[in-house]
């Protein structure tokens, strides 16, 4: 619409009369050249005659609504100060360099990041003190308004850091913005939005938001002592060579510890990221009476520790490295244990993807890495297999590495130092190195994998007739391999031998049972001067994640045996469904009674997941069966007293105080 012009004013000779001279001049108005009616229409105004302003419109004589003109413009806004001080800053910068250091003083950003080596990048967020303090040129710059928006760094704990309210350097791109041609172009197109609150409240919006700092601001070295003392962090990783390591191999021990006391993490800031990831891993694990400080100091530490190696890893995707798998799966498990379920899964997913990125589950991707790398690559991806396959199965949710998509070796069977960058030496003849634990425990994982195929392929599409009796053999096969899986375990690996079983002793349950167990229990949590003896015996600990993931694979695989018979005959054998769940029950205590509550209790959290499954499930079972005989009832009762002891367990690996209360003494109040 075209702008609002005054109407014309009749020039005449004639000298105004007295009364006009009399009367105060009126003030002068910007009349429309469209009606009311017609402007809020958006439609041409019509009249024949647009001098005269006592003549309607066709459209209003049309619509029968008076032709008026009391329309006036809104008042201009305030000038737009943004883009004022966007010029003034462009022509300051465009002085001489005389000139601009006389006038301009540089900014304390400016200044510290003057400080700062060119190759370390700006100043720590964790630190106040610089990593490299070599003198570099100053560049003056503008001083620039912290950031109303916080970041996570700044909810670090001043225990362990020393810069919360630290000033943020003015990120790259602000510098480039104040002299962008386009923006001093644009200028009265901007100033035209100061009538509109919205727009001009956006436009400010984007701009505050360009002060946070680019990703490549984290990734730089730190020392171990912005975080923690050295000696603290030192106690920590010994923690997890003795308590975590074994079931988790996923790092080279003497290539490690030697990085680390050579401080490479004040020259790798992936390798800082690695080192607090571990930590961060290692204090959500270990009971709480190894570590010389309070559950919160420990929870805070922890969370620290975590947000520490994000800041680092979460900028330094490209190119992809092992070392970022084995970070997230570290990450992976702090969520777990701290109960993140969706942070879980996010940081399992970017392992996972990078994993497969870096073709890990390809043997041929292999043949032209070191002896140490092509370990480490083994080891992560078979960890990251087995939780995939416990997720599935626990969680019910979609397999992600299958089976079939993945060619990749197991792990050599050498201890760390038999492994060196440039061979691999003969592992001494009878000892069991630690990684066997792992490789079987895959080989369990890799046939639960091929039940759950199978099992969801059928869901879909369930077999019928010949197929139905084809698919009846494949898990037969199936269970027959399970049952067999350890049958060729070292000796260290293997369960002492226990009772047929047609014989469960009173022992196993009852209070006087639970009151020791419990006391027990209590003692290696909270008693820093008991017994680890059990704790520290790496096979223990692992005999109780190995057995106990058998048999929860070879209920899965009964469990659909049965439902296959019961497609294929109609009916099913009750009788012989009653004690095969006993049998599962009767094996399942057996092994949770040959163990060491202290090996048990070392697995943590995930091992009363896997019990909790089978327990639950077999205890369904056994309400629905009419004639299920008393010795499986007693078999059930005696793994749900046990069920309420590892419920114990999993409560003292909690790190915040506040949920304490949710155990009664004998655990039952968690298990409703």
């Amino acid at each position: 619409m075209p702008a609002a012009r005054p109407r014309k004013e009749s020039h005449s000779t004639t000298p105004p009369s007295d009364d006009c001279q009399n009367k105060e001049p009126k003030k002068k108005t910007r009349q429309s050249q469209s009606c009311d009616a017609c402007r809020s229409r958006k439609v041409r105004c019509a009249r024949e005659n647009p001098e005269d302003p006592k003549q309607s419109c066709k459209h209003c004589i049309t619509l029968g609504v008076p032709c008026t003109y009391e329309y006036q413009p809104k008042k201009r806004g305030p000038p737009n100060l943004y883009l004022r001080r966007l010029q003034e800053a462009a022509a300051a910068a465009a002085k001489p360099p005389d000139s601009a250091d006389t006038e301009l003083s540089p900014s304390p950003v400016s200044t510290a990041q003057s400080l700062v080596s060119p190759t370390l990048g700006p100043k720590s967020p964790f630190s106040e003190t610089p990593i490299n303090t070599s003198p570099t040129i100053s560049i003056p710059s503008t001083a620039m308004s912290p950031s109303r928006y916080p970041i996570a760094a700044d909810s670090f704990p001043a225990h362990y850091s020393s810069t919360n309210g630290a000033t943020l350097p003015s990120p790259p791109f602000t510098h480039e913005l104040s002299h962008s041609p386009k923006i001093e172009e644009n200028s009265s197109f901007s100033d035209s939005f100061n009538t509109y609150p919205l727009y001009n409240w956006s436009y400010k919006q984007h701009h505050s938001l360009s002060t946070i700092p680019p990703l490549s601001y984290y990734y730089q070295p730190h020392r171990l002592e912005e975080i923690a003392p050295r000696d603290t962090v030192y106690l920590i990783i010994a923690l997890f060579f003795d308590f975590v390591y074994p079931l988790t191999p996923c790092v080279h021990k003497p290539s490690f510890m030697a990085d680390l006391h050579a401080r490479r993490e004040e020259r790798d800031p992936l390798f800082f990221a690695l080192v607090m990831s571990t930590v961060a891993s290692t204090l959500v694990q270990v009971p709480r009476s190894y570590l010389p400080m309070e559950r919160p100091v420990v929870h805070k530490l922890a969370q620290t520790c975590h947000e520490a190696s994000r800041h680092i890893s979460v900028a330094s995707y490209d190119p992809p490295t092992s070392m970022h798998v084995v970070i997230r799966y570290f990450d992976c498990v702090y969520h777990f244990c701290e109960g993140h379920d969706a942070t879980q899964h996010a940081a399992f997913g970017e392992a996972a993807h990078i994993a497969v990125t870096l073709r890990m589950h390809e043997e041929a991707s292999y043949d032209i890495l070191d002896p140490i790398e092509c370990e480490v690559r083994r080891r992560i991806f078979w960890l990251l297999f087995g939780a995939d396959k416990s997720m599935s199965i626990l969680l019910g949710r979609p397999i992600c590495l299958r089976d079939e998509d993945c060619s990749v070796h197991f792990p050599k069977e050498l201890d760390d130092e038999y492994i060196t960058p440039s061979a691999y030496l003969p592992q001494p003849h009878g000892k069991t190195a630690l990684v066997s634990g792992l490789n079987y425990t895959s080989r369990i994982f890799a046939l639960l994998g091929e039940i759950l195929v199978r099992i969801r392929v059928d869901k879909r599409s369930p077999p019928q007739g010949q197929f139905a009796t084809a698919r009846l053999e494949e898990v037969q096969s199936l269970h027959q391999r399970i049952l067999g899986a350890l049958s060729l375990a070292p000796e260290p690996l293997r369960l002492k031998p226990t009772l047929p079983h047609s014989h469960l002793p009173p022992e196993y349950g009852g209070a006087g049972f639970r009151k020791t167990t419990f006391d027990e229990v209590k003692d290696f949590f909270d008693n820093p001067n008991a017994s680890r003896a059990n704790a520290l015996n790496p096979f223990l600990v692992m005999q109780a994640n190995l057995y106990v993931t058998q048999q929860l694979v070879r209920f899965v695989i009964e469990q659909y045996r049965d439902e296959l018979l019961l497609s294929l005959q109609g009916s099913l054998n009750d009788q012989k469904i009653a004690e095969d769940r006993e049998a599962v029950a009767s094996d399942l205590l057996k092994i949770l009674h040959s163990i060491p509550i202290q090996s048990i209790a070392t697995n943590g959290p995930s091992l009363v997941h896997k019990v909790r499954f089978v327990a639950s499930t077999l205890l369904d079972a056994v309400k629905k069966a009419e004639i299920a005989p008393a010795s499986a009832a007693r078999a059930h009762a005696y793994l749900w007293d046990f069920l309420s002891i590892l419920s114990e367990i999993e409560r003292n690996y909690l790190l915040d105080d506040d949920r304490d209360g949710t155990s009664s003494g004998d655990g039952m109040s968690m298990m409703g």
